[in-house]
């Protein structure tokens, strides 16, 4: 009886999150090992449709560049990076959007699907919901200490989010689910970060939240432990003294920029941990990082 007991005040604690987040969007950018291991997938799955069918609108954006980088490796073609973004040539191209739009894209919806959601598989090009340019990457030369500019290929960078596709399938009681592809003014195709477009789909949907399912806990201070809530006016002095470093810089400004446009908070969250997403939704305390402006 206790057990079940116990269970009823799980319940209750998690009413007065579904009360406030009802009807609101949420934008999971889905990586990691989160879309990796059998267990975490059918785990996510189940959580994106209990979202929905209590009045929640998810929109999931996915990565899937080791899956991008598997197929590479088994058609024998070698692959080169540049500050982490992949070198992608034309040939490059077709299979990232085979990969991404095709089979990572309509797994994840499948998964849903299955789990009692009604998901639709997007890419950029979709109602050109991503339209981007190639992205200019400039390095500084250690020979000459100049800066050069870098062809890092079909790599693109958003410079406009169209929601109108995303609201009218949320409305419908459909969950979107994007591939980070974009396209050109010239109908080209780009690969973009999936990080950058999730932020940028929450900026232009003005979502609730923005979550970031990564394979850490979260931003740790400098001693190792988890920096649960971060002020965006903080980010700057962070990432100079060394606290925000490597690949979380690119994160966590992520989350800056998604605030900046109008999302209430970001998060960085451990998507190695089961349900994840409704601990961070449904509980007093919460997990991983919270980003947002704490002191308007």
């Amino acid at each position: 009886m206790q057990e079940l007991i116990n269970k009823a005040n799980i319940l209750m604690e998690a009413m007065p999150y579904m009360q406030r987040f009802y009807g609101k969007t949420v934008v999971i950018k889905y990586g990691g090992n989160a879309m990796v291991e059998d267990h975490l997938k059918r785990g996510f799955a189940n959580d994106i449709t209990l979202l929905k069918l209590i009045g929640i609108n998810p929109v999931v954006v996915h990565g899937g560049g080791p899956q991008i980088g598997k197929v590479l490796e088994q058609m024998g073609r070698k692959t080169d990076f540049v500050q982490g973004m992949r070198v992608t040539d034309s040939e490059t191209m077709n299979v990232v959007e085979m990969v991404l739009g095709g089979k990572v894209n309509k797994e994840i919806v499948g998964n849903i699907n299955r789990a009692g959601g009604r998901a639709v598989g997007l890419s950029g090009k979709d109602g050109n919901l991503i339209m981007a340019h190639k992205l200019e990457m400039t390095l500084v030369n250690p020979d000459t200490l100049t800066p050069e500019i870098v062809d890092v290929g079909m790599v693109g960078e958003v410079d406009l989010v169209n929601p109108e596709v995303l609201t009218a399938l949320e409305e419908s009681s459909f969950i979107p689910v994007i591939a980070p592809i974009g396209v050109g003014p010239n109908g080209e195709t780009f690969n973009i970060n999936a990080d950058l477009v999730a932020g940028r789909v929450a900026g232009a949907l003005k979502a609730e939240k923005l979550m970031l399912l990564t394979d850490v806990e979260g931003v740790l201070d400098k001693e190792g432990k988890l920096i649960s809530t971060i002020d965006v006016d903080a980010v700057d002095a962070l990432i100079e003294d060394g606290t925000i470093s490597g690949g979380m810089i690119p994160k966590v400004t992520c989350c800056v920029d998604a605030v900046n446009e109008g999302v209430t908070k970001a998060h960085i969250i451990d998507g190695r941990m089961e349900h994840t997403c409704l601990l961070e939704i449904f509980t007093d305390k919460g997990i991983g990082t919270a980003v947002a402006r704490f002191n308007p």
